[in-house]
């Protein structure tokens, strides 16, 4: 594939579009989690128990999944050209879901809704093509800032609901904003060259480099991480009690500030992120991303130790916020010298199994039913990354790590 870097009026509008198209989609497909609670009574579950924590996870699962197979289609088919088929499909489920009684069929609307998440391979095959191997660091980290579609629905979707939990509302107005958004992104953007003799199997060739798993790992952690909490944190305090710390005693109340709390963990975790990819631009990934792997070593015992404390958990949570926003920028870094002319591919791949990170997690949480326990498993998986990151980036040499500027 072509670089068209010079280009720099469609380069940036590839940028600012392709960022915004994947924020309004990851609104959608995080749209479940702040407004968990409002579905609990309407689907016949009791809010917070392990049943909410699936419903939660059930989107990440396609979204992860089918990453895969989106990244090759951007790559073949034109980035420009399946976002906006995306979009269209997106708002499918989001008509569906208010109007789903049954807490089984909400589950298979979800796996639906889970498409929108896949967003975030497209943006990344879309945007990488515009920019030159010396930018696509930070340019890549801006683009993954459309992660902080996560927050903004935790910001604002249990208050477009309001006390009387009218969740209608709140997905008709995704409907509303992914709608009038999919005609800008296909009025003001240009499509990316595409190679029409690439072959699916040249596409599926990425898995046999072994730096694709290496990566994958990684991302499993940092971005797993990223969904996991983003997802969890209003299931954690929405009860409205944590630990003796009354969160509000208005249950409609309770649902606006957990949205907070999850909403101010996404935007720090989405902000960190262009920040790792612009000093992985500089500095030697290898060693950004062992700093990264300490980072949340430190976070996650103190999330252990947060369990017995509100104020220790939430410092544990936002730490946790720095360090997974970070490493998400630098593995991304790094992703297109494992392929140049299969980058959506190479995403697809990377994004899927982080992804999977924040599918599996709840349920790791769901099935200990120990927070601390369950902390601490993540600080065991901490320690796994950071093991391989050392026996294979420093010590071995057959990885990208040969690439003068990795």
């Amino acid at each position: 594939m072509e670089n068209i870097s010079n280009d720099k009026k469609a380069a940036t509008m590839a940028l600012v579009m392709g960022t915004l198209a994947m924020l309004v989609s990851f609104m959608a497909w995080s749209s479940v989690a702040p407004l968990a609670t409002a579905f609990a009574p309407k689907l016949g579950f009791v809010a917070g128990t392990g049943a909410q924590k699936v419903l939660v996870a059930v989107p990440v699962l396609l979204g992860s999944i089918m990453r895969i197979p989106m990244g090759i289609l951007s790559d073949r088919l034109g980035g420009k050209k399946v976002f906006i088929a995306l979009m269209i499909f997106t708002l499918i489920p989001l008509v569906i879901i208010p109007h789903i009684t049954s807490y089984t069929a909400m589950l298979w609307v979800l796996l639906l809704l889970g498409m929108a998440g896949t967003s975030f391979a497209v943006a990344i095959s879309y945007v990488s093509v515009w920019f030159p191997a010396e930018k696509q660091g930070l340019a890549l980290g801006i683009a993954g800032m459309g992660n902080i579609g996560n927050a903004v629905s935790a910001l604002i979707l249990p208050s477009i609901i309001g006390p009387a939990k009218h969740i209608d509302h709140a997905y008709n107005f995704l409907i509303v904003l992914i709608a009038v958004f999919t005609v800008i992104f296909a009025l003001t953007t240009k499509e990316m060259p595409t190679d029409k003799n690439k072959t699916l199997s040249s596409a599926l060739s990425v898995a046999k480099e072994k730096d694709t798993w290496y990566l994958s790992l990684f991302y499993m952690l940092t971005f797993g991480s990223f969904m996991a909490f983003g997802n969890l944190i209003p299931t954690l305090i929405g009860k409205g009690n944590v630990n003796g710390f009354v969160i509000a005693d208005n249950p409609a109340r309770v649902l606006v500030i957990a949205g907070f709390w999850a909403a101010g963990f996404s935007a720090v975790a989405t902000i960190m992120r262009p920040l790792g990819g612009a000093i992985a631009d500089k500095i030697l990934p290898k060693k950004m991303l062992m700093f990264v792997f300490a980072g949340v070593f430190i976070s996650t015992l103190v999330l252990a130790e947060g369990t017995k404390n509100f104020a220790i958990l939430m410092t544990g949570v936002f730490l946790l916020a720095v360090f997974a926003g970070i490493g998400n920028g630098v593995v991304f870094k790094m992703v297109p010298y494992v392929s140049k002319k299969n980058t959506g591919a190479v995403t697809g791949f990377v994004g899927a199994i982080g992804g999977l990170g924040g599918f599996v997690y709840p349920f790791v949480v769901a099935g200990i039913g120990n927070l601390h326990i369950s902390f601490l498993v993540l600080t065991g998986f901490t320690i796994i990354c950071a093991i391989v990151l050392w026996a294979v980036f420093f010590r071995g040499g057959d990885t990208i790590v040969k690439n003068p500027r990795n």
